[in-house]
């Protein structure tokens, strides 16, 4: 696998010149290099690779697929590092275009091993060498990266936004690597993270779509709640995450409706109001099992009582597992998706209390970052996604599967 760090820099931005300007000699005034250095180079780059990026040709050079690609994406990336870079003022004016692979590859291992002696055992590299990247890459934007936490490190406020900066531009230059080489070379081909309502059966029927179809490609999932996910969503860590939609997102992510689901009552078998059809008031007279405030089931548990009040919710608890546990032992009640409990309400473990909840809908859908552009293995999963939402029409009031990045 090609690591997005193992590329030169220089040559990757040199990229877009060559196709802008079609001309070696051109593009190497452009990026500030020798046309010999930059020919020996683009070599490199393509073997490295293992994909011809342009066609040489007597008058110039032409692009192949593979070089617009690759171009697009180095292009991207340091669209991410100049944004991370530009609010500092002091240095130069253009520090991203000072920066080497050399010098990101140690700052996000410290960044990611909370020290220099962690990431030098980690990584190979020396303590020293390590040192000495980080200081020259914080004084080309003339920004302290770090400051001493303890016995380790920690992230400075340019730090945090710079360390951001770099893995947005890794996840660009990963991607172009993916799509020119195959799948196969991308270090990771779906990160996803998955929120509780996804779990039960959207992302688990989607993951055997994708596992089953070909090629096949790695595929990784991070559990949280969406607070637990939006952060490293934003940084890059993770390509997306699937689940209840927030009516309130930060500007920099956008989101994508798979599907609506229905809301229920649930409590254990043979709960005092198991096969009764209870009006609000009855609902009313238990305790209850509530996510955290701020999510949305929460507002629709808050909404479902403001008329007769709120009753007690001894537990908060966002885990399905745990409230599961919870319900079967109680007679505590929780409003759950049916799809979420339908093992346990087909063993006769739990119960369905009454109707599905008036106006009880929660929209299920993906977050990504505003723009992001999938990779083909990523854009197949979504495929894989939006076929399973699609297959839950007849059990969900509606359902409207939105492509990402088309």
């Amino acid at each position: 696998m090609v690591n997005p760090f193992d590329l030169n820099l220089r040559h990757l931005r040199a990229l877009g010149s060559i196709v802008r300007l079609g001309s070696m000699r051109a593009a190497a005034e452009d990026a500030g290099l020798s046309q010999p250095a930059l020919t020996q180079g683009l070599a490199r780059l393509e073997e490295r690779l293992g994909v011809v990026l342009f066609d040489r040709r007597h008058d110039g050079v032409a692009a192949t697929e593979a070089g617009r690609v690759m171009a697009d994406r180095a292009s991207a990336a340091f669209e991410r590092l100049h944004a991370a870079t530009k609010a500092g003022g002091r240095g130069f004016s253009r520090p991203e275009l000072l920066m080497t692979s050399t010098q990101l590859r140690a700052f996000l291992a410290v960044a990611d091993h909370g020290g220099f002696a962690s990431a030098a055992q980690a990584t190979g590299m020396s303590a020293p060498s390590l040192h000495r990247a980080v200081r020259d890459l914080g004084e080309i934007g003339r920004h302290s990266l770090f400051a001493s936490h303890g016995r380790g490190v920690q992230l400075t406020p340019a730090g945090h936004r710079l360390v951001r900066g770099v893995r947005l531009a890794a996840t660009e230059i990963s991607a172009g690597i993916g799509e020119v080489c195959g799948e196969q070379e991308a270090i990771d081909g779906v990160i996803v993270g998955a929120m509780p309502l996804a779990r039960a059966r959207v992302l688990p029927e989607a993951i055997a779509q994708f596992l089953n179809g070909r090629p096949r490609s790695s595929l990784r999932v991070v559990e949280g709640s969406w607070r637990e996910l939006v952060e490293p969503l934003i940084d890059g860590v993770i390509d997306f995450m699937i689940g209840a939609l927030r009516e309130e997102i930060p500007p920099d992510l956008e989101q994508r409706m798979l599907l609506r689901d229905e809301l229920i009552v649930v409590g254990r078998a043979g709960h005092p109001l198991a096969g009764k059809d209870p009006t609000i008031a009855e609902l009313s007279g238990y305790e209850w099992v509530v996510p955290a405030v701020g999510a949305p089931l929460r507002s629709q548990w808050t909404a479902l009582f403001d008329e007769v009040g709120h009753p007690p919710a001894p537990v908060e608890c966002g885990s399905i597992m745990v409230i599961r546990g919870i319900l079967a032992g109680t007679d505590l009640l929780t409003l759950l998706s049916p799809g979420q409990v339908s093992v346990e309400i087909e063993s006769g473990l739990l119960s369905r209390i009454g109707k599905p909840v008036a106006h009880g809908v929660r929209t299920v859908g993906i977050t990504c970052r505003r723009g992001w552009r999938p990779t083909s293995v990523q854009r197949r999963f979504m495929d894989c996604l939006e076929q399973v939402a699609s297959e839950k029409i007849p059990e969900n009031l509606s359902a409207a599967p939105v492509p990402i990045g088309r």
